[in-house]
């Protein structure tokens, strides 16, 4: 057994999927030792000890209850090659930490700016929390490298794409929130998600709502999302144009503008808030 395997063999236990009989036994039906295997299997328990070590000084966050780290960068896909439940992924965590984080972003803008509208705290709240600042965040500490996944989905480029590496930094602030409390969660969100806010206000680069559409559902589904115009009404002057935005073959979303970019980027904000909402939904498609 190579020390790739060991490492898959460390990281099912750790992660709660139950080992292999036949792997445990001889051809008698007797356990068997193989001190080669042992080997490996310390080594490889080593090597993600250290990986976990060296997240948590990107974090700035010891955990207590490591296993909710560990946790945190389980993916789906491993938890479905090595047979376990889905809701052994860091999902659940996801769910958690996309609340915390909106908290406390909310909490902060809405101190930070107390002349603001309703309406004006929501669309600065959105570049803090949208998948393209998320994914990042995430690229910046490298965090594509510790998280655990099939070697399919690796090999296809999960490692680097946006909505998983977006989904893991919501994990980790869930799984920071349950280990240390709301502060901890807190000082972590301000430390990697927050800093520089002034210049995440001010980037267009995040308002472009067709950009980040595009990059979402060609990440995942190696397609582009179609736009087209569904009317246009009143006078020469005075146009008002109705766009949709379309993936294989569903409506995602419809925008109204005095232009069509304007109407696109409105239905691309539409649908980026949906997908947002329901990342699976999606994933029935034929695309």
């Amino acid at each position: 057994m190579g020390l790739k395997d060991s490492i898959q063999q460390v990281l099912a236990k750790l992660s709660g999927a139950a080992a292999d009989p036949a792997e445990l036994r001889d051809a008698s039906g007797q356990g068997v030792a193989n001190p080669a295997q042992d080997a490996a299997e310390h080594a490889a328990a080593a090597e993600l000890s250290a990986s976990l070590d060296a997240l948590e000084v990107k974090l700035g966050y010891t955990f207590r209850d490591r296993s909710l780290l560990s946790n945190a960068l389980l993916h789906r896909s491993h938890v479905h090659v090595t047979g376990q439940h889905r809701e052994s992924s860091n999902e659940r965590l996801e769910f958690l930490g996309d609340a915390v984080l909106g908290l406390v972003a909310n909490e902060e803008l809405y101190h930070r700016f107390p002349d603001r509208s309703e309406g004006d705290l929501t669309k600065m709240k959105s570049l803090f929390v949208c998948g393209a600042r998320l994914s990042e965040v995430a690229i910046e500490s490298d965090l594509g490298a510790h998280v655990r996944m099939s070697r399919s989905e690796a090999a296809t480029g999960g490692r680097q794409r946006s909505s998983i590496l977006a989904d893991t930094t919501e994990a980790l602030i869930g799984a920071v929130y349950l280990d240390g409390g709301l502060q901890s969660a807190r000082d972590v969100i301000n430390r990697v998600v927050l800093k520089g806010s002034d210049n995440v206000l001010a980037r267009r680069s995040l308002r472009n709502y067709k950009s980040r559409l595009q990059e979402l559902i060609q990440s995942r589904y190696k397609s582009p999302p179609r736009y087209k115009v569904m009317q246009v009404a009143g006078p020469d002057h005075d146009r008002v144009f109705q766009v949709s935005v379309s993936f294989n073959g569903e409506i995602l979303g419809t925008g109204e503008g005095r232009n069509k970019k304007t109407a696109e980027q409105k239905a691309a904000q539409v649908a980026l808030a949906k997908l947002e909402e329901d990342p699976e939904h999606l994933d029935g498609s034929d695309a």
